[in-house]
């Protein structure tokens, strides 16, 4: 299937889920995480979800990150260029939604794409080649290109792997890893 007919399929998937079951999938989703062998890092980026696209709930893995007392780091988009900042999240860290209703940290102390060791991205679909569908604005893809070749890339879904993505491009950042409620994909 090519990116767009993805994008239809899954929305609409993730439409169907109650808020429970989307809890529920994604505690699974954390508990797999535990067993990977990343964590020799210090900073792990993570996204917080967008509530209306009933995105994972990443708050299950940041209590884990917390846990294993690692520097968490969070994206802020800039709606104007379709780049991302990112900033460490602390204390005093205030989130708020963008005009997108993504929650975002409003300032704080910015953290170099080049200093994350483990980046958790969000996706609508992927593919067992570590090929990924997100939402069409290529803010990942931006933001990957710019992190060490090292950086670990772990994908986050609700669902298993497509067989291929007919239309991926030369600049799309392939996944080492997708976690679904039912399985880890490696693709290292």
């Amino acid at each position: 299937m090519e990116k767009n007919e993805l994008r239809i399929k899954y929305k609409s998937l993730r439409k169907e889920i109650t808020s429970v079951i989307a809890d529920e999938k994604s505690l699974a989703i954390a508990n797999r995480i535990i067993s990977l062998p990343i964590w020799e890092g210090t900073y792990y980026h993570i996204f917080l979800p967008i509530e209306k696209h009933r995105e994972i709930e990443t708050s299950f893995i940041l209590n884990i990150l917390q846990g294993k007392d690692k520097e968490v780091v969070l994206p802020k988009s800039n709606l104007e260029d379709g780049s991302m900042t990112h900033y460490l999240l602390t204390d005093s860290t205030v989130i708020r939604p963008n005009r997108w209703g993504i929650p975002e940290p409003e300032n704080g102390l910015r953290v170099a794409p080049s200093d994350i060791d483990v980046v958790f991205v969000p996706l609508l679909a992927f593919d067992v080649s570590g090929n990924r569908v997100g939402y069409g604005k290529g803010y990942y893809d931006r933001f990957l290109a710019e992190c060490r070749r090292d950086t670990l890339k772990i994908g986050l879904s609700f669902y298993g792997a497509e067989p291929a993505i007919g239309d991926t491009d030369p600049n799309d950042i392939t996944l080492d890893y997708c976690i679904t409620p039912e399985k880890v994909y490696s693709f290292s």
